[in-house]
C-alpha cells in the first residue's frame, strides 16, 4: 500500500496524506498532470473519475464527476490557483453540479499537493483545509479518508510498467474486504477489441467458455443502462455438469471504458453480485479490471472455491487465442 500516513489537524482544519513510490518524481507528477491517468486513480474502487475539462495551470479550471456502481454521478471542481511543475500544485475544491458550477450549499477548501524526491523514489503529500471545523468533521464523516486511502492505492498499478506488471501473469484475484474482490487480467491489443469480445455475441460464443467441454446456449445483452442480459452454458455430449446461466441489469455503461451490471444465477434464490468491468489501455495493453461486490463473506468465499478464477484464465486464454487474432 503507497499511502504511508493519513493525519488530521482539527486545529489547522486539516487532513494530510502522504505515500510514497519507487518512481521518479516526474513520473509521478506526469501520473497527475495527465487526466488520462489521473482517472485511473481519482477515486477509490467503484467510483472512477472522468474529466472532462482539465486545466492545470493558474487561472485553470479542472471539472470531473465520479460515477457509482449504480450510476449515479457526484461532481466536483478545482480552481487552480498555483502551479509549479514537477513539485506542486494548489487548487480550491469545490462541489460542483453537472455543468461545473459550484455548489453553494456545500464548503470551498484549499488542496495542496506536493510532490519530492527520495531515496527510494518519490512521495506526494496531499494537505486539504476545510474552511471550518464543521466542514472538517463533514468530510471526514462522508469517509474522505478511506476514500482517498483506496483510491491513491490504486495508483501503483498507473505508474507501473503494464507489460512488466502484468502481462503475461494470467489472472489475478485479490480479497479487498469481505464482500469485495478484484481480479485483474492483461491483454497485448488495443482497448477497442478487447470491449469488442465482451460485447458483441458473435465473438462472446468464442470465448467465455470457462474450461473446455462447454457450450455457449444462451448470448444475449441490452447493451444500455437498465437493459437486461442474460448468457447461458451447456455441457457438450461427454462434458458432466449440468447447464447453468446468469442474468442481470447493466447500471453503468461507457463505452470502451466500464459496464457496471448486476449478477444472479437464473432460476435460483442465490444473492446476486455487481460486477464494475473496467478497461484501461496503456501503450498497446489493455489492463481488464472487474471489481465483484459480494452479498457477504460467506458467498464470496463459495464462489471463490468453485475455481472462479481457473475458470476465468481458460476463457481469457481462449480470447488471445481464438479471438483476438482475427476481430
Amino acid at each position: 500500500m503507497p499511502v504511508t500516513s493519513v493525519t488530521t489537524d482539527p486545529e489547522a482544519l486539516t487532513m494530510t496524506v502522504v505515500a510514497d513510490f519507487p518512481v521518479p518524481v516526474e513520473r509521478l507528477w506526469g501520473a497527475f498532470a495527465d487526466p488520462r491517468q489521473l482517472e485511473r486513480f481519482w477515486g477509490p474502487p467503484g467510483y472512477p473519475a472522468t474529466f472532462d475539462r482539465y486545466e492545470l495551470r493558474p487561472g485553470g479550471i479542472v471539472h470531473y464527476w465520479m460515477t457509482s456502481p449504480e450510476g449515479e454521478r457526484y461532481h466536483g471542481r478545482w480552481d487552480v490557483e498555483e502551479v509549479e511543475e514537477p513539485h506542486r500544485f494548489v487548487v480550491r475544491d469545490s462541489f460542483a453540479d453537472a455543468d461545473g458550477e459550484i455548489d453553494p450549499a456545500a464548503p470551498t477548501g484549499r488542496m495542496a499537493v506536493a510532490f519530492e524526491s527520495t531515496p527510494t523514489g518519490s512521495r506526494f503529500t496531499v494537505v486539504s483545509e476545510s474552511p471550518t471545523a464543521e466542514a472538517l468533521e463533514q468530510v471526514i464523516a462522508m469517509g474522505q479518508i478511506e476514500g482517498m486511502t483506496q483510491a491513491f492505492g490504486q495508483l501503483d498499478t498507473v505508474l507501473a510498467d503494464l507489460r512488466e506488471y502484468a502481462l503475461g501473469k494470467g489472472t489475478r484475484t485479490e480479497i479487498l474486504d469481505d464482500t469485495h474482490v478484484r481480479i485483474t487480467r492483461a491483454f497485448e491489443a488495443p482497448r477497442h477489441l478487447i470491449w469488442r469480445a465482451h460485447t458483441e455475441p458473435e465473438l462472446m460464443r468464442r470465448w467465455l467458455l470457462g474450461p473446455d467441454g462447454w457450450t455457449m446456449t444462451v448470448c444475449e445483452n441490452e447493451l444500455r443502462v437498465g437493459g437486461s442480459y442474460r448468457n447461458a452454458w451447456a455441457p457438450e455430449e461427454g462434458t458432466s455438469g449440468e447447464p447453468f446461466g446468469f442474468e442481470g441489469e447493466n447500471l453503468v455503461i461507457e463505452p470502451e471504458r466500464r459496464i457496471v451490471s448486476t449478477e444472479r444465477m437464473s432460476g435460483t434464490d442465490f444473492p446476486g453480485t455487481v460486477n464494475d468491468l473496467t478497461f484501461d489501455e496503456v501503450d498497446g495493453v489493455t489492463l481488464l479490471t472487474a471489481l465483484i461486490t459480494y452479498a457477504n463473506a460467506e458467498q464470496r468465499d463459495m464462489i471463490l472455491a468453485t475455481g472462479m478464477t481457473d475458470g476465468m484464465e481458460a476463457s481469457y486464454a481462449r480470447l488471445e487465442r481464438e479471438v483476438l487474432p482475427v476481430a
